[in-house]
Protein backbone atom coordinates (compact mmCIF):
# COMPACT_ATOMS: atom_id res chain seq x y z
CA UNK A 1 0.00 0.00 0.00
CA UNK A 2 1.50 3.33 -1.03
CA UNK A 3 2.76 5.39 1.86
CA UNK A 4 2.98 2.45 4.27
CA UNK A 5 6.01 0.40 3.17
CA UNK A 6 9.30 2.28 3.05
CA UNK A 7 10.61 2.67 -0.51
CA UNK A 8 13.79 0.84 -1.39
CA UNK A 9 16.20 3.21 -3.07
CA UNK A 10 18.69 2.52 -5.81
CA UNK A 11 22.26 3.65 -5.19
CA UNK A 12 21.64 6.68 -7.42
CA UNK A 13 18.54 7.57 -5.39
CA UNK A 14 20.59 7.05 -2.24
CA UNK A 15 23.09 9.57 -3.54
CA UNK A 16 20.22 11.98 -4.17
CA UNK A 17 19.02 11.41 -0.59
CA UNK A 18 22.41 12.24 0.92
CA UNK A 19 22.87 15.18 -1.44
CA UNK A 20 19.48 16.54 -0.38
CA UNK A 21 20.42 16.18 3.28
CA UNK A 22 23.69 18.07 2.74
CA UNK A 23 21.96 20.82 0.76
CA UNK A 24 19.32 21.23 3.47
CA UNK A 25 21.89 21.29 6.27
CA UNK A 26 24.16 23.74 4.46
CA UNK A 27 21.37 26.16 3.54
CA UNK A 28 20.04 26.22 7.09
CA UNK A 29 23.37 26.49 8.91
CA UNK A 30 24.82 29.12 6.56
CA UNK A 31 21.74 31.19 5.74
CA UNK A 32 18.90 30.03 8.02
CA UNK A 33 17.06 28.97 4.85
CA UNK A 34 14.80 25.92 4.67
CA UNK A 35 15.00 24.44 1.19
CA UNK A 36 12.19 22.56 -0.55
CA UNK A 37 12.62 18.89 -1.39
CA UNK A 38 12.15 19.78 -5.06
CA UNK A 39 11.60 17.53 -8.07
CA UNK A 40 12.75 14.08 -6.98
CA UNK A 41 12.14 10.49 -8.16
CA UNK A 42 8.87 8.78 -7.10
CA UNK A 43 10.27 7.01 -4.00
CA UNK A 44 10.87 10.42 -2.43
CA UNK A 45 7.14 11.16 -2.69
CA UNK A 46 6.24 8.08 -0.61
CA UNK A 47 5.90 8.32 3.15
CA UNK A 48 8.81 6.74 5.00
CA UNK A 49 10.68 6.96 8.27
CA UNK A 50 14.18 8.37 8.02
CA UNK A 51 17.10 9.42 10.21
CA UNK A 52 19.97 11.73 9.30
CA UNK A 53 23.24 11.15 11.16
CA UNK A 54 26.10 13.64 11.25
CA UNK A 55 29.65 12.62 12.15
CA UNK A 56 32.64 14.92 12.59
CA UNK A 57 36.13 13.40 12.70
CA UNK A 58 34.50 10.02 13.27
CA UNK A 59 32.46 11.18 16.27
CA UNK A 60 28.69 11.56 16.41
CA UNK A 61 27.67 15.19 15.85
CA UNK A 62 23.90 14.85 15.57
CA UNK A 63 21.22 12.30 14.77
CA UNK A 64 17.51 13.03 14.45
CA UNK A 65 14.69 11.69 12.32
CA UNK A 66 11.22 10.25 12.02
CA UNK A 67 10.72 6.63 13.16
CA UNK A 68 7.27 6.45 11.58
CA UNK A 69 6.27 7.09 7.93
CA UNK A 70 4.48 10.37 8.69
CA UNK A 71 5.53 12.44 5.66
CA UNK A 72 7.03 12.15 2.19
CA UNK A 73 10.61 10.88 2.28
CA UNK A 74 12.04 13.98 0.58
CA UNK A 75 10.50 16.35 3.12
CA UNK A 76 11.47 14.06 5.99
CA UNK A 77 15.11 14.14 4.84
CA UNK A 78 15.11 17.96 4.71
CA UNK A 79 13.58 18.26 8.19
CA UNK A 80 15.84 15.59 9.69
CA UNK A 81 19.03 17.11 8.28
CA UNK A 82 18.14 20.53 9.68
CA UNK A 83 17.14 19.10 13.06
CA UNK A 84 20.28 16.95 13.30
CA UNK A 85 22.45 20.01 12.73
CA UNK A 86 20.54 22.59 14.73
CA UNK A 87 18.18 20.88 17.20
CA UNK A 88 19.79 17.74 18.60
CA UNK A 89 19.70 18.54 22.35
CA UNK A 90 22.86 16.49 22.96
CA UNK A 91 25.05 18.78 20.86
CA UNK A 92 25.60 22.50 20.17
CA UNK A 93 24.36 23.78 16.86
CA UNK A 94 26.64 22.98 13.91
CA UNK A 95 28.72 26.00 12.91
CA UNK A 96 29.29 26.93 9.24
CA UNK A 97 33.01 26.18 9.51
CA UNK A 98 32.21 22.60 10.58
CA UNK A 99 30.30 21.70 7.41
CA UNK A 100 33.45 20.77 5.50
CA UNK A 101 34.39 18.26 8.22
CA UNK A 102 31.01 16.56 8.62
CA UNK A 103 30.09 13.23 7.02
CA UNK A 104 26.36 12.73 6.38
CA UNK A 105 24.49 9.44 6.62
CA UNK A 106 20.83 8.86 5.67
CA UNK A 107 18.94 5.82 6.97
CA UNK A 108 15.59 5.05 5.28
CA UNK A 109 13.40 2.94 7.57
CA UNK A 110 10.68 0.35 7.21
CA UNK A 111 7.58 0.91 9.39
CA UNK A 112 8.12 -0.29 12.98
CA UNK A 113 6.34 -3.50 14.01
CA UNK A 114 6.12 -5.74 17.05
CA UNK A 115 7.97 -9.00 17.46
CA UNK A 116 5.65 -12.05 17.42
CA UNK A 117 7.11 -13.40 20.69
CA UNK A 118 6.87 -12.76 24.43
CA UNK A 119 9.34 -10.17 25.67
CA UNK A 120 11.49 -12.73 27.49
CA UNK A 121 12.08 -14.42 24.12
CA UNK A 122 13.25 -11.23 22.41
CA UNK A 123 17.00 -12.01 22.44
CA UNK A 124 16.29 -14.95 20.11
CA UNK A 125 14.17 -12.76 17.79
CA UNK A 126 16.42 -9.69 17.47
CA UNK A 127 18.66 -9.89 14.38
CA UNK A 128 21.73 -7.83 15.24
CA UNK A 129 22.82 -5.57 12.39
CA UNK A 130 19.53 -6.02 10.56
CA UNK A 131 17.00 -4.77 13.11
CA UNK A 132 16.76 -1.36 14.68
CA UNK A 133 14.83 -1.17 17.96
CA UNK A 134 12.24 1.10 19.55
CA UNK A 135 11.33 0.70 23.23
CA UNK A 136 8.22 2.41 24.62
CA UNK A 137 6.72 2.44 28.08
CA UNK A 138 4.36 5.18 29.22
CA UNK A 139 5.91 8.54 28.42
CA UNK A 140 9.34 6.98 27.81
CA UNK A 141 10.60 6.10 24.36
CA UNK A 142 14.00 5.32 22.84
CA UNK A 143 15.30 4.27 19.42
CA UNK A 144 18.59 2.84 18.18
CA UNK A 145 19.35 2.34 14.48
CA UNK A 146 20.49 -1.08 13.18
CA UNK A 147 24.07 0.07 12.60
CA UNK A 148 24.49 1.05 16.26
CA UNK A 149 24.55 -2.60 17.35
CA UNK A 150 27.37 -3.50 14.98
CA UNK A 151 29.33 -0.30 15.57
CA UNK A 152 29.37 -1.03 19.31
CA UNK A 153 29.57 -4.83 18.94
CA UNK A 154 26.38 -5.40 20.94
CA UNK A 155 24.76 -8.81 21.10
CA UNK A 156 20.96 -8.99 21.08
CA UNK A 157 20.61 -8.64 24.86
CA UNK A 158 23.04 -5.72 24.98
CA UNK A 159 21.10 -4.02 22.19
CA UNK A 160 17.79 -4.42 24.03
CA UNK A 161 19.32 -3.07 27.24
CA UNK A 162 20.95 -0.12 25.49
CA UNK A 163 17.67 0.82 23.79
CA UNK A 164 15.97 0.79 27.19
CA UNK A 165 18.67 3.10 28.54
CA UNK A 166 18.18 5.39 25.51
CA UNK A 167 14.50 5.57 26.53
CA UNK A 168 15.46 6.57 30.07
CA UNK A 169 14.36 3.22 31.47
CA UNK A 170 16.22 0.61 33.53
CA UNK A 171 18.22 -1.64 31.17
CA UNK A 172 16.18 -4.77 31.87
CA UNK A 173 12.80 -3.10 31.20
CA UNK A 174 12.47 -5.00 27.92
CA UNK A 175 11.78 -8.22 29.86
CA UNK A 176 8.43 -6.88 31.15
CA UNK A 177 5.55 -7.53 28.74
CA UNK A 178 4.15 -4.09 29.59
CA UNK A 179 7.12 -2.61 27.75
CA UNK A 180 6.50 -2.29 24.01
CA UNK A 181 9.45 -3.39 21.87
CA UNK A 182 9.28 -2.70 18.13
CA UNK A 183 11.74 -3.43 15.36
CA UNK A 184 12.42 -1.94 11.93
CA UNK A 185 14.98 -2.33 9.17
CA UNK A 186 16.98 0.34 7.41
CA UNK A 187 18.71 1.13 4.15
CA UNK A 188 21.78 3.24 4.89
CA UNK A 189 23.59 5.61 2.52
CA UNK A 190 26.63 7.58 3.65
CA UNK A 191 29.40 9.83 2.40
CA UNK A 192 32.84 8.21 2.40
CA UNK A 193 34.34 11.63 3.20
CA UNK A 194 32.73 15.04 3.85
CA UNK A 195 30.84 15.99 0.70
CA UNK A 196 32.42 13.04 -1.13
CA UNK A 197 31.35 9.77 -2.73
CA UNK A 198 28.16 8.18 -1.38
CA UNK A 199 27.95 4.43 -0.81
CA UNK A 200 25.29 2.09 0.50
CA UNK A 201 26.45 0.70 3.84
CA UNK A 202 25.87 -2.81 5.11
CA UNK A 203 24.31 -2.31 8.59
CA UNK A 204 25.67 -5.73 9.60
CA UNK A 205 29.23 -4.58 9.02
CA UNK A 206 31.02 -2.44 11.62
CA UNK A 207 33.43 -1.06 9.01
Amino acid sequence: MAGVIAPMLTIEEGRRAVGLARAALTAYIENRERIEAGDLPPPFQEKAGVFVTLREDGELRGCIGYPEPVMALGQAIVDSAINAGARDPRFPRVRPEELSRIVIEVSVLTPPRRYPVRNRELPEAVRVGEHGLIVRRGMWSGLLLPQVATEWEFDATDFLCQTCLKAGLPPDSWIDDETEVLFFEGQVFAEVAPGGEVVEKDPESSS
